[in-house]
């Protein structure tokens, strides 16, 4: 089991940015993919981002492609979300996640086993 702590979010101007970042520990941490998820009250938890476990790959919803990007540090044990050019619709509560099975790449939300416990962001139009 993987421990996930975020931080990073707040309010922000629409057009202005903010970086998330993600703290893991309890288990080895550099064969898992990570990834950043969010959601609205009364939506379904949706895909934002993931990175394969060397940071070779990463992926994005269509939403947020070229405003956000996703990276890592397996000696920190930390993954970030910087985003930039924030909208309106970017107003979620963001999670950061943990992959359960090592070396695999998916970007299924059940797929993720290990959850933090959300941190909120706000864009203000």
């Amino acid at each position: 089991q993987v421990q996930l702590v975020e931080s990073g979010g707040g309010l922000v101007q629409a057009g202005g940015s903010l970086r998330l970042s993600c703290a893991a520990s309890g288990r080895t941490f550099s064969m898992y993919t990570m990834g950043w998820f969010r959601q609205d009250p009364g939506k379904e938890r949706e895909f934002v981002a993931a990175i394969s476990w060397s940071g070779g790959s990463t992926y994005y919803a269509d939403s947020v492609k070229g405003r956000f990007t996703i990276s890592r540090d397996n000696i920190k044990n930390t993954v970030w979300l910087q985003m930039n050019s924030l909208k309106p619709e970017d107003t979620a509560v963001y999670y950061c996640a943990a992959h359960s099975r090592r070396a695999v790449v998916t970007t299924t939300r059940a797929d993720f086993g290990s959850w933090g416990q959300g941190t909120q962001v706000t864009v203000s139009s």
